[in-house]
Formats: C-alpha cells, sequence, structure tokens
C-alpha cells in the first residue's frame, strides 16, 4: 500500500455522506442529518491537513524540488496500448493547497449551516447535496488526468445545479439553476474538444506523460505543433478551448452571465461556490495545464490574460451600482478570479514565469478565507433583517458586533490593505503584472481601487449609514454554530497572508524567496485607501451625495446597473436569432421531413400489408389454391423448358 493511500478517503467520506443521506436522510436520520455530514466533513479536514503536512514538510521534496506522487492509481478504461482512462489521485504543490482550502472552507460552511438552515423541510437533502459538491471538488483537485478531471468537473455542475435551485418552489431559483447549468455545458463542450486535441497528438490522458510528452517533443508529436487551423497551431487550439471550459466555470466574460443569477441559492451555498469550489476550478485546471500553456506562449496565455482583465474591471464596476448585497459579493468574486487569471497570464511573458503563477495561486488561497467570510456574514445579516437589499439596512453594527467585525476585516483583506491576507497576495500579483506588462498593471490597479470602493460601500451601507429598525432581532446574529465560522474565518484572513507561500506552491515545484517590496506597495495602498474614503464620505452616513452622482452619469450608470445589457444581448441572441433563424426551422425540418418520411414508410408499409395480407389470411382453402396453383404454374415452366 501507498503511504498515501488514505487520502482516498478524503473525498470518499463525502460521498458517503451523500449516499447515506440522500438514501435515507429525510425518513430516517433527519435530526441528525448536519451533524453526520459536518462529521464527516470534519474527518475529511483533518485528513487533509495530514496529508498537507506530510507532503510539504516530509516526503514531498526530493533534491530541492517538490515531486508529483501518483498516490493511487488504477485503469478504469483502456482504449489502446497507449490511452486510457485511469482513476488516480496525484498529489502535488497546488493540490495538496487546494485540498486544505476545499475541505476547511466546506467544513466552515457545514457546521454555518446547522445555524443558518435550521428548521428546512428538505434539510437533510441540503446536507446530501453539500456532500456531493465537496465530493465533487475534492475529485477534480485529486484527478491524475485529464479526462478524470472532466468527470468530476461535470460533477461539479450537477451539484451547483441541484444547489443553486434547491428552493425548487421558487421560479427564480429553478431558473437559476437552469442558467448556470446551461452555460456552463457550452463551456464545458469547448473543453471536451480541448482534452480530444491534446489526447489525439500526445496519445495520452494522464497529466504527467502529457506534460512530459509535450516538454520534451518527439518527431511524433511535432504535428500538435506544426498543425494549424486559420494559422494558429494545434497546441494553441486545444488550450484554448480547455481554457473556455475554464472560463464557463469561473464565470469570466462573456461566459459570467450566471454567477450572479446563483445568489438564489441559499448563501451558505454561495460561500461555497465562490471561496473554495466551482468557480475557482477554472482557474485551478490553467494552473495544472500551466507547462503546457507556457509551450504555447504567449498565444494562448494572452487569452488567458485578456480575458482576465477585462473580466476583473467590467465586474468592479458593475459591483459599485447593485443594491443586493450577495449580487454584490457575487461580481466581487468574478474580479477577484479575473486577478488570477491575469496573473497566470502574465506568466507567459514574465522572466521568472513561477512569480506570476505563485502569485495566482496565493490569491486563490488568502481569497477562500475572506471571500467564504463576507458571505457567510452576508448570510448572517439576511438572516436577521430577512431581506438582501442594502435599503433595508444600516446601523447594524450595534446588532450584529462579531459580524460587523468579522465582515470589515474582509473588506480590508479583498481592498488590499495591510496586514491583511489580501494585501499581500494581491501585491503579488500586482508586481508580476508590473514587472511584465504596464497596461495590465494599470489596469489592475484601478480594479483594486474600485473594489475597495464598492466593498466598503457595501459596509458602509450595512452598518453604518441610516439607523436600522429591527422588529425582530430574537435571535441576534445566529447560533453559535454561525459565529464561529466567521470567528475562525478571520482568523485565516489575518494571518494567511504571512504564509511564505513561494516557499511551498511553484511553477516548477521549486520553493524561492521572493521578496516583499514596501515601496511598491505604497501606491496600490494608496489607490485602496482612495477607495474606502470615497465610499465614507458618500455611504458613512445617511446623505443625497451618492444619488447626485449617479444621476449626474446618466446613461453609463444606468449601463452599469444594468449589467450593460449583457443578459439582454444572450436574450436577444438565443430568442431572435437561434429560436427564430435556428431552432424553428430547426422544428419544421423535423416535424416535416423526418417525421413525414418516416410517416410515409409507415403508409407504404400499412399498403403493401393490406395488398399481402390475404397470403396470411389463414383459410386452409386459400392455401391449397396457391399450392396448386404453383404446382400447376411449375409444371407449365418444366414442360415449356424441356420443349
Amino acid at each position: 500500500m501507498n503511504e498515501y493511500s488514505y487520502t482516498a478517503l478524503i473525498p470518499l467520506l463525502p460521498l458517503a455522506s451523500f449516499l447515506l443521506l440522500g438514501l435515507f436522510g429525510r425518513k430516517y436520520l433527519s435530526s441528525v442529518s448536519g451533524w453526520l455530514g459536518t462529521g464527516s466533513m470534519l474527518v475529511s479536514s483533518i485528513l487533509s491537513l495530514i496529508a498537507a503536512w506530510q507532503y510539504f514538510f516530509t516526503d514531498g521534496m526530493v533534491n530541492g524540488a517538490y515531486q508529483k506522487i501518483i498516490a493511487i492509481q488504477y485503469t478504469w478504461l483502456q482504449f489502446s496500448p497507449n490511452v486510457s482512462i485511469d482513476m488516480g489521485i496525484l498529489l502535488d504543490p497546488i493540490s495538496a493547497m487546494m485540498l486544505m482550502v476545499v475541505t476547511f472552507v466546506s467544513l466552515m460552511v457545514h457546521v454555518y449551516s446547522l445555524g443558518y438552515m435550521k428548521g428546512e423541510e428538505r434539510y437533510a437533502t441540503y446536507y446530501a447535496f453539500l456532500s456531493l459538491f465537496t465530493f465533487s471538488m475534492l475529485g477534480l483537485v485529486l484527478s491524475s488526468n485529464i479526462f478524470q478531471i472532466y468527470i468530476f468537473w461535470e460533477l461539479v455542475g450537477v451539484s451547483s445545479y441541484l444547489l443553486i435551485g434547491f428552493y425548487f418552489d421558487r421560479p427564480a431559483a429553478v431558473a437559476a439553476s437552469k442558467k448556470a447549468f446551461i452555460v456552463t455545458r457550452f463551456a464545458d463542450l469547448g473543453f471536451l474538444i480541448g482534452i480530444l486535441i491534446l489526447s489525439f497528438y500526445t496519445e495520452t490522458l494522464d497529466f504527467n506523460l502529457l506534460i512530459e510528452r509535450l516538454s520534451t517533443p518527439t518527431p511524433q508529436l511535432t504535428g500538435i505543433i506544426t498543425a494549424s487551423f486559420m494559422g494558429i497551431s494545434a497546441l494553441t487550439w486545444g488550450l484554448v478551448l480547455v481554457f473556455i471550459g475554464g472560463a464557463g466555470k469561473s464565470a469570466m466574460f462573456p461566459l459570467h452571465i450566471w454567477l450572479p443569477d446563483a445568489m438564489e441559492g441559499p448563501t451558505p451555498v454561495s460561500a461555497l461556490i465562490h471561496a473554495a469550489t466551482m468557480v475557482v476550478a477554472g482557474v485551478f485546471l490553467v494552473a495544472r495545464l500551466f507547462p503546457v500553456f507556457i509551450l504555447s506562449a504567449p498565444a494562448a496565455l494572452e487569452v488567458v490574460m485578456y480575458t482576465g482583465v477585462f473580466s476583473a474591471l467590467l465586474a468592479a464596476i458593475i459591483a459599485c451600482t447593485q443594491t443586493d448585497i450577495k449580487r454584490v459579493l457575487a461580481y466581487s468574486t468574478m474580479s477577484q478570479i479575473g486577478y488570477m487569471m491575469f496573473a497566470l497570464g502574465v506568466s507567459g511573458y514574465y522572466a521568472e514565469s513561477g512569480a506570476g503563477y505563485m502569485a495566482s495561486m496565493f490569491h486563490l488561497f488568502t481569497h477562500a478565507f475572506y471571500k467564504s467570510l463576507l458571505f457567510l456574514g452576508a448570510g448572517a445579516v439576511i438572516h436577521l433583517v430577512h431581506s438582501n437589499e442594502m435599503k433595508d439596512m444600516g446601523g447594524l453594527r450595534k446588532f450584529m458586533p462579531i459580524t460587523h467585525l468579522t465582515f470589515l476585516i474582509a473588506c480590508l483583506a479583498i481592498s488590499g490593505i495591510p496586514p491583511f491576507a489580501g494585501f499581500f497576495s494581491k501585491e503579488a500579483i500586482l508586481h508580476a503584472a508590473h514587472v511584465n506588462n504596464s497596461f495590465i498593471y494599470w489596469l489592475a490597479l484601478i480594479t483594486s481601487g474600485i473594489t475597495a470602493f464598492y466593498m466598503f460601500r457595501l459596509y458602509f451601507s450595512i452598518f453604518w449609514n441610516k439607523a436600522s429598525k429591527i422588529h425582530d432581532n430574537h435571535h441576534g446574529e445566529g447560533t453559535w454554530s454561525m459565529k464561529i465560522p466567521l470567528l475562525l474565518l478571520a482568523i485565516g484572513t489575518l494571518l494567511a497572508g504571512f504564509i511564505p507561500f513561494s516557499s511551498f506552491v511553484t511553477a516548477d515545484g521549486i520553493p524561492y524567496h521572493s521578496v516583499f517590496n514596501i515601496g511598491f506597495s505604497v501606491l496600490p495602498v494608496l489607490f485602496g485607501l482612495s477607495g474606502i474614503t470615497i465610499a465614507w464620505l458618500l455611504y458613512q452616513k445617511q446623505n443625497e451625495r451618492a444619488e447626485k452622482i449617479s444621476g449626474s452619469l446618466g446613461g453609463l450608470y444606468h449601463a452599469a446597473y444594468r449589467k450593460f445589457y449583457i443578459d439582454e444581448v444572450y436574450l436577444f441572441f438565443t430568442k431572435k436569432i437561434v429560436f427564430n433563424l435556428i431552432g424553428k426551422p430547426a422544428a419544421w425540418f423535423d416535424r416535416n421531413i423526418v417525421d413525414g418520411f418516416m410517416n410515409l414508410l409507415a403508409v407504404i408499409t400499412q399498403e403493401i400489408s393490406a395488398l399481402i395480407k390475404e397470403l396470411q389470411s389463414g383459410k386452409v382453402q386459400g392455401y391449397a389454391i396457391y399450392f396448386f396453383s404453383a404446382i400447376c404454374a411449375l409444371t407449365i415452366l418444366f414442360i415449356y423448358i424441356l420443349n
């Protein structure tokens, strides 16, 4: 047995929880379903911590570099001597890091939900779906080959569909779950085609073999570089198509339209989706194939870079106008994921390519703490005021001291204010962009200032501004099962930035010492403080300044509030073009040509049957006539032949 074989229990425990609660939860285990789901998640979290500690501090490093360890692997489907789908567990720096992130945040969501979801009719079903979601993401980050990751990729999509549409009696939730599922399916088609292109030329689905063969191409592999379509190599096409799948899951422009609507699910689900699971899957995918992306640089990584930075800026602008607190946080997630994406993209040019890669993974790590903290804090606020709208909030710091403090810590972190975790990871991204591409750097810097503004617009609108009238304060901030995750995540937000991340996670597995430049950080911090100051002037106390400014912006503000009409463009394209110009003609062809042809065959068959059915009438007299007629005909034919 491999010394890491116990890591199989990390995803299997949530799977067992899903099966147990899904089959028996509502009928037999309803009262303890939350504790069963949380208990399995606690054990998985402990095992993940043990595995990460063992990997980083005991067995993972060989000759000064972290190795890729195959903990478990067996062949599932063998297509040819060279190509098979193997189910395995791959441990390397990013999978070990992701194990801790996914299990810890999921554990916090499980604990938080004990109080938040208490009394729900489908309480056991909720925990079953939550366990399935966690199992899917853990299977994704541990996958040893690209098709295995695709299987769990689709499972993540199914899990998100179930959780976003948990309140199935609400039309908005049903529509949101379908929207998320359908949009990501289009993106996943690109992912699948990309997998087929890469595996066709490399004759493998295994990550290690795929990277090894493309890094040291043989004459047989030159085709992936020389073969081209529209002047672009097959390698670049394959990677761009793979990235399209990642862009769909990570809600990058223009495949981001599902993300704000996904807020219709329970708030703890939003924390899990946005902090540690679904939306970071695209970043993880690009990071997993980063050595291959480097080979195609700058082409494929340029797509990643510009998509990321545009998505970050677009989402930040839209977030400034939204009034639903969960939608503000949803767009902030899109913006932060954009940061991670363009950090990977700039690595295609960067002299030390590992710096952008490391910065992206570092930001993914710190973002998990403060974003889950923001969503769970928002859940506590919604739990108290029974509304998502900022206009129904204000002055809540008096009623919610713990939520207020932890929410403030998270806002400071996402705004890039030292010494909170987001400051260190964002500075690493900005530094990588500054060294490589000044245009990307300035866009990212402006985005960071806008981020600080809209986050403190949210903070002041909730906890300061006007005095809120709370008529039902019997539960205050909620149960301790809701408060403890807030405190633990706040501690993580305070301390995570001080981890020497470059000593653990790098592009080539070789640790290095990253230097913190105080002088470089002055300008980003000033941008962040400027955004906070503007938000304080406009929203700390109730006044008409914000309304006057938004009114003066006119159509620009309204366009941002309507999300720049991107949803309307999609609806126009689907209803007016796809449905009318493609759907209706296809339906007519199916109804009249395909069905008509089949109906014609049926009529012809029926007529022929009517003509020949007398041959099988069952009447002995008829059969005798046919028999003697045939004998007479054969006799005449025989005489004719003899003559």
